[in-house]
C-alpha cells in the first residue's frame, strides 16, 4: 500500500480536514426519477459507497423549477428534495465523509418542456444552438428569454433560498456553479450577454450578477464552506463560443475571488483541444496557481500519475475525478493500493435505475491482494 502519494495526504479545507486530496467531482446521473425530483434511497447508497473521497461534490442541484435543463435531477427548492438530501448527507457522514451539494440553473440551456411551454431565463434572447435531455428525449434549444430586472433579483433570492435549505439539509458546504455554459457563464461570455444594462457589457458587469449571489450566499454560509466552479477554456461545447474577452473576464473574477477566502477555487481543464486558439488558455492550473493564493482544485481527464504530480508541482491542492468515481467507488482506496481500476459504462450515464450507478464493485480482499 503506497499511501505516502500526494492524493493520500490529509488537507485543511477552511475548519474541515479531508482525510486524502481525491475529491469525487459533481456528475449529472440523472436518477431522481420521481414526481418530486428529491433524492431516494438509492442516492443515500450511491453516495455512500463513495464516502472514502477526501470530498464529494454531489450532482447539480436546481435552485429552482426555472433552473431545471435536464430530467430526473435532484433539486434543492422543495421541502421533499431537503428531506432527502437530509439522508443522503446522514449516510455520508455516519462513514466519516464530507460532502458539499453543488447549486445550478441551467439558464438557457434548457427547453420550454421543463417550463409549462415558457422559455427559459438568460441574460440575453440568444439561442445556444445546443440540445435539452427532456422527457421526451433530446430536443433543440430555443430562443431564450432575456432576464428583467425582476428575475434577476428572483434568481438571486433563489439561490439564497437554496443555500439555506443546504444548510438545513446538514451539508459540509455548497458549490456555485458557475461553469460549463450554464446562467453564470451566459452572463460572462459576450455572445450569450448582449446586454446594455448594469449586467453586461464590460467584465465588471457581466460579472455583476455572480459577485450578488456570491455576496448573498456568503450571508448564509461563512465564505470558507463555499467552493466556486469555473471554466475558463470551454468553447464550442453547451452552447459557448469563446472570445478574446474571454480569458480576461476569468482573470478579473479569480483576482476578485481573492478576496473572498472561499472554501476552494475549482477550475476545469479544457474539455477540448484549444491549443491552435491564441487568446485562450491550455493549462488552467498553470495560469491560474500563480493567480489564485486560496485553495486550488483542478479537475478534467486526470488518472492517478497525473494527479499526484500536479499537487506535487505545487499546482493545485486538490484533484476532482468525475468517470473515475463513477465505475470506481473506492478511488482513494485502489490509487493507495495501485489496483487496477474498472472501467466506466456510458450508456447508464444518464439513465434510471441501479445498473451503472450503485452496481460497480469495491474491492474485496481476495481481488486487493492480487492488486
Amino acid at each position: 500500500m503506497k499511501t505516502n502519494q500526494a492524493l493520500l495526504q490529509s488537507y485543511t479545507l477552511g475548519d474541515l480536514t479531508l482525510k486524502n486530496r481525491v475529491i469525487m467531482a459533481p456528475m449529472t446521473r440523472s436518477r431522481a426519477d420521481n414526481e418530486e425530483t428529491a433524492p431516494t434511497d438509492m442516492h443515500v447508497e450511491y453516495y455512500t459507497q463513495r464516502a472514502g473521497a477526501g470530498l464529494i461534490i454531489t450532482e447539480g442541484s436546481q435552485v429552482s423549477k426555472e433552473a431545471v435543463g435536464y430530467i430526473h435531477t435532484a433539486g434543492i427548492h422543495s421541502k421533499a428534495q431537503v428531506e432527502g438530501w437530509k439522508k443522503v448527507v446522514k449516510s455520508v457522514h455516519d462513514e466519516g465523509g464530507k460532502i458539499f451539494i453543488q447549486l445550478w440553473h441551467v439558464g438557457r440551456m434548457s427547453h420550454p418542456d421543463f417550463h409549462n411551454g415558457n422559455k427559459p431565463l438568460a441574460p440575453s434572447a440568444v439561442n445556444p444552438n445546443a440540445q435539452s435531455y427532456t422527457p421526451e428525449g433530446f430536443k433543440d434549444t430555443k430562443e431564450p428569454k432575456a432576464m428583467s430586472a425582476e428575475d434577476i433579483t428572483n434568481t438571486q433570492e433563489d439561490f439564497v433560498k437554496a443555500a439555506k435549505n443546504a444548510k438545513e439539509a446538514g451539508f459540509d458546504g455548497v458549490e456555485i456553479h458557475s461553469s460549463n455554459g450554464y446562467l453564470f457563464h451566459q452572463f460572462f461570455n459576450t455572445k450569450s450577454n448582449l446586454r446594455d444594462d448594469n449586467y453586461g457589457g464590460s467584465k465588471e458587469n457581466r460579472t455583476r450578477f455572480f459577485f450578488e449571489v456570491l455576496d448573498k450566499v456568503k450571508e448564509i454560509w461563512p465564505s470558507n464552506r463555499i467552493g466556486v466552479r469555473l471554466n475558463p477554456s470551454l468553447n464550442g461545447i453547451f452552447g459557448i463560443e469563446a472570445t478574446e474577452e474571454t480569458i480576461p473576464t476569468f482573470d478579473y473574477i479569480i483576482d476578485q475571488l481573492k478576496n473572498y477566502d472561499l472554501a476552494y477555487l475549482h477550475l476545469s481543464e479544457p474539455f477540448n483541444d484549444v491549443s491552435d486558439i491564441d487568446y485562450l488558455e491550455s493549462n488552467i492550473a498553470k495560469r491560474y496557481r500563480p493567480k489564485y493564493n486560496g485553495t486550488l482544485m483542478i479537475n478534467a481527464g486526470f488518472d492517478q500519475e497525473s494527479g499526484n504530480k500536479i499537487i506535487d508541482e505545487g499546482d493545485a491542492d486538490l484533484v476532482a475525478y468525475g468517470k473515475l468515481y463513477i465505475s470506481n467507488p473506492d478511488l482513494e482506496e485502489r490509487f493507495a493500493l495501485n489496483a487496477p481500476l474498472a472501467d466506466w459504462d456510458e450508456d447508464t450515464f444518464y439513465s434510471q435505475g441501479k445498473k451503472g450507478y450503485t452496481d460497480y464493485s469495491k474491492l474485496t480482499p481476495e481481488t486487493a491482494k492480487t492488486s
